[in-house]
Protein backbone atom coordinates (compact mmCIF):
# COMPACT_ATOMS: atom_id res chain seq x y z
CA UNK A 1 0.00 0.00 0.00
CA UNK A 2 2.88 2.36 0.69
CA UNK A 3 4.12 1.84 -2.88
CA UNK A 4 0.87 3.32 -4.21
CA UNK A 5 1.37 6.44 -2.10
CA UNK A 6 4.91 6.81 -3.40
CA UNK A 7 3.80 6.38 -7.03
CA UNK A 8 0.98 8.90 -6.64
CA UNK A 9 3.37 11.42 -5.07
CA UNK A 10 5.97 10.94 -7.78
CA UNK A 11 3.38 11.23 -10.56
CA UNK A 12 2.00 14.47 -9.09
CA UNK A 13 5.52 15.91 -8.84
CA UNK A 14 6.24 14.97 -12.46
CA UNK A 15 2.93 16.49 -13.58
CA UNK A 16 3.74 19.73 -11.76
CA UNK A 17 7.17 19.85 -13.40
CA UNK A 18 5.60 19.45 -16.86
CA UNK A 19 3.01 22.11 -16.06
CA UNK A 20 5.75 24.54 -15.04
CA UNK A 21 7.70 23.75 -18.21
CA UNK A 22 4.60 24.34 -20.34
CA UNK A 23 3.79 27.65 -18.65
CA UNK A 24 7.40 28.74 -19.11
CA UNK A 25 7.27 27.84 -22.81
CA UNK A 26 4.07 29.83 -23.30
CA UNK A 27 5.48 32.86 -21.49
CA UNK A 28 8.67 32.86 -23.57
CA UNK A 29 6.64 32.82 -26.80
CA UNK A 30 7.39 29.40 -28.25
CA UNK A 31 3.77 28.99 -29.33
CA UNK A 32 3.27 32.44 -30.82
CA UNK A 33 3.50 31.48 -34.48
CA UNK A 34 2.67 27.86 -35.16
CA UNK A 35 1.43 28.30 -38.74
CA UNK A 36 4.41 29.81 -40.54
CA UNK A 37 7.01 27.10 -39.78
CA UNK A 38 4.75 24.42 -41.20
CA UNK A 39 4.27 26.32 -44.46
CA UNK A 40 7.73 27.85 -44.78
CA UNK A 41 9.17 24.76 -46.46
CA UNK A 42 6.62 25.11 -49.26
CA UNK A 43 7.83 28.58 -50.19
CA UNK A 44 11.60 28.20 -49.76
CA UNK A 45 12.19 27.56 -53.46
CA UNK A 46 10.35 30.69 -54.52
CA UNK A 47 12.16 32.82 -51.96
CA UNK A 48 15.57 31.47 -52.92
CA UNK A 49 14.86 32.11 -56.62
CA UNK A 50 13.85 35.70 -55.88
CA UNK A 51 16.99 36.23 -53.80
CA UNK A 52 19.17 34.80 -56.58
CA UNK A 53 17.54 37.14 -59.11
CA UNK A 54 18.15 40.11 -56.84
CA UNK A 55 21.80 39.14 -56.43
CA UNK A 56 22.24 38.83 -60.17
CA UNK A 57 20.76 42.25 -60.78
CA UNK A 58 23.11 43.86 -58.25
Amino acid sequence: MSVIYILITVSIVVAIIFLIAFINAVRTGQYDDDYTPSVRMLFDDKLSQIQKEKQKSI
